[in-house]
């Protein structure tokens, strides 16, 4: 089993917020076919994916952001799932807006719902993939997260959580080290077209191997 877990706040008030962008990444996962109907358990709303003859559970957790490892923490402990197994998907006001990051451990880096993660599991060895909602021009970082996206960044907005899911399949599919090859590009216009020359390279030579992932 794995467990695919998208921070945000629950409520009508913070959707399209960025700070739900994580929730929002769920629930496109949620709307593909195979998958059941969100079930409100282990302080979350939870639904099952079959991914051939394994099970991933998509989560929302509705403890709000900062509290948001207990419902990861109860869920691993009921199902014995290893913390491997686990796929964090959240904001992140550092990175450029629509930017994706990939990372199997490191710092919270003041992201509240990771914090709250890494207290709970004791362990920061888990995967996470940070999408970048842009920094803030006025006010302080918890005005600028639980602002909505303007209608100029929608459509950057909206690819990114597709990307997201995307990535989150992959993952569960071919693991971590396959989905920070595919997903975490340069910084730079210069080195996101080496990265994608790099990438193509090994995609092909993985195509001339033998295929041992069933």
């Amino acid at each position: 089993m794995k467990v695919i877990v998208g921070l945000g706040n629950p409520g009508t008030k913070y959707a399209g917020t960025r700070h739900n962008v994580g929730f929002d990444v769920i629930d496109y996962l949620a709307a593909g076919p195979g998958v059941g109907a969100f079930r409100e358990k282990f302080e979350a709303f939870v639904a099952e994916m079959k991914e051939g003859d394994e099970t991933v559970l998509l989560v929302k957790p509705l403890t709000f952001m900062n509290l948001s490892g207990r419902a990861v923490r109860a869920l691993l402990d009921f199902y014995k799932v290893p913390v491997e197994n686990v796929f964090v998907v959240c904001d992140d006001f550092n990175l450029p807006l629509g930017k994706l990051r990939v990372r199997t451990k490191g710092s919270h880096g003041g992201q509240n719902g990771l914090r709250n993660i890494q207290e709970q599991l004791g362990t920061d060895a888990y995967t996470r993939l940070r999408i970048g909602v842009g920094q803030p021009t006025v006010g302080d970082a918890v005005d600028h997260v639980l602002s909505k996206f303007k209608p100029g960044e929608r459509a950057a907005v909206e690819d990114a959580i597709a990307t997201a899911a995307q990535a989150a399949f992959v993952w569960s599919r071919q693991g971590a080290e396959t989905c920070m090859n595919r997903f975490n590009g340069g910084d730079e216009k210069n080195e996101k077209g080496k990265v994608k020359k790099e990438q193509l390279k090994k995609e092909k030579a993985e195509d001339k191997k033998p295929d041992t992932t069933a």
